[in-house]
């Protein structure tokens, strides 16, 4: 073999295998002198590194023709070969447009229930987690002491009332005086007007010295005492009036107490009504803090102190978040609409959403998050939502018609950007290029690619090039495929 010839085989079945005397002839050296075995070895090593990437290199080309030549013939064997696919019917119906997001379910209202006495817990009328409705009897407190206090404040008002019978009867006494005052002045006055009269006839006889001065100042005195019984029984029917008005301020005074003792009595009834505490609302009972035979604190300030906790689950809200450029959406599509619908979707059962509506939009965007803060209110009847439950929600916001769908699995994902294998009338698929609307449950709205009618590949798409052959096979679960397993075990 010459020095210049190389050899190198690449359709043989090894191709990576080169022979070492094809590419370099073996040359024997013989040493002249001690001068010519110490030539320096570095040299030799550097012909070797040499050699070595050449047969390194002329394997790797090798190999990818080989690979290329596989490649091809691959895809010629893919386009002849017919490959087994699953299929489905673009078609044209009205599709929701709707927004998605995560959720927590919210009880439409929350009670603490304390007590608002002290005393022993002497019963408990439920089971905790049971659902109780409103005025349902819960507990019952001790109210021995508080009988006791009702009956002192109707004691204290029975004695009140005697005492305003008894004011009453000073003031009709007091009243009977004045009048009789009145009569003595009427009297008396009387008799000093005759007094004065007398006086006045003997002061004339006087004159006329028909009786003696002593007879005249006489009668003149008993006109003047006179006079001064009258102006003294004035005085008494000024203090028989005024024993009138005592009377009455005793009255007033009596009757004070009797409506202090009133108020009393309704404080006690208040009182008494505390020991036994009913449900304020209709709701879920959460876990019993104090069992029956327990001390209770009255108005406890803590919510660790309280007895139970109910929660009204029926209707319930659902608190969820969306961005704040959706917002316009919101109030466009409520302005139009009126109250939007809302689908929330338990864990396990998303095939039975729970339907509600939306109720509330918060005042403002969390400045933090850059969302705001909606709440549906759904009547959850069958109480499958639950506080504090997490759940998917659904706010559908219209409806766009003669939208053009098919199943999500159909669409892929390319490096010219998403497409579907469309199967032609003579079987050959064909990779056509889309463009992708919304999701809608599994569902995805074709906005520009494809017309109502044409099949799509849901199932098989990655052993399919284009032009490729297909077989369409039933879809795993339908009839179709039922018969056709039945067909091979036969």
């Amino acid at each position: 073999m010459s020095k210049d010839k190389l050899v190198c085989v690449c359709a043989s079945p090894f191709p990576q295998i080169v022979d070492m005397r094809c590419l370099a002839p073996v040359q024997t050296i013989k040493p002249s002198s001690l001068a010519a075995e110490t030539v320096p070895r570095f040299q030799s090593i550097i012909q070797r590194g040499r050699f070595s990437l050449l047969i390194l290199s002329l394997a790797y080309l090798c190999s990818a023709c080989n690979a290329s030549e596989a490649q091809s013939n691959g895809k010629e064997a893919g386009k002849k070969r017919s490959v087994p696919v699953v299929v489905a019917t673009a078609t044209q119906k009205t599709i929701p447009i709707q927004l998605s997001a995560t959720g927590t379910v919210e009880a439409y209202s929350t009670v603490s229930v304390k007590s608002q006495i002290g005393g022993q817990l002497t019963g408990v009328y439920f089971q905790q987690g049971q659902n109780v409705k409103k005025g349902d009897l819960l507990f019952k407190i001790d109210s021995r002491p508080l009988q006791a206090a009702l009956m002192q404040a109707n004691a204290a008002k029975a004695k009140d009332l005697a005492q305003v019978k008894q004011a009453q009867a000073n003031v009709l006494k007091a009243i009977a005086q004045v009048n009789q005052a009145k009569a003595n002045v009427v009297k008396d006055k009387a008799q000093a007007t005759n007094a004065d009269a007398q006086a006045q006839r003997y002061s004339s006889l006087l004159k006329q010295g028909a009786i003696s001065k002593e007879q005249a100042e006489q009668y003149q005195t008993s006109a003047d005492a006179q006079q001064a019984t009258v102006n003294a029984d004035r005085g008494g029917v000024a203090n028989a009036q005024a024993a009138v008005a005592a009377a009455q301020a005793d009255v007033q005074n009596a009757e004070a107490g009797v409506a202090s003792d009133e108020a009393a009595i309704d404080n006690a009834k208040v009182q008494l009504s505390y020991s036994s505490i009913y449900a304020p609302i209709a709701g879920h009972t959460g876990s019993l803090k104090l069992t029956q035979g327990n001390l209770v604190k009255a108005n406890a300030a803590n919510a660790e102190d309280s007895l139970i906790t109910i929660s009204q689950i029926r209707p319930i809200y659902v608190n969820f978040s969306i961005p704040q450029r959706l917002l316009p959406d919101i109030k466009k599509y409520s302005a139009n609409n009126g109250k939007l619908k809302v689908d929330a979707l338990p864990p396990k059962d998303a095939g039975h959403p729970v339907r509600g509506e939306l109720t509330f939009v918060d005042s403002g965007v969390n400045t933090q998050t850059g969302t705001i803060q909606l709440k549906g209110t759904f009547a959850n009847a069958d109480e499958r939502l639950f506080p504090g439950q997490f759940v998917n929600v659904v706010l559908k916001l219209s409806e766009e018609p003669n939208a053009i769908t098919v199943p999500s699995q159909a669409v892929q994902s390319g490096q010219q950007g998403q497409f579907v294998y469309v199967v032609k009338p003579d079987k050959t698929a064909e990779m056509r290029l889309i463009t992708v609307g919304d999701t809608v449950g599994n569902e995805t709205v074709i906005k520009q690619g494809l017309k109502p009618g044409e099949q799509v590949v849901t199932d098989g798409q990655f052993n399919l090039v284009p032009g490729a052959t297909v077989q369409v096979k039933p879809e795993v679960g339908s009839r179709g495929a039922g018969e056709q397993r039945g067909n091979n075990n036969s």
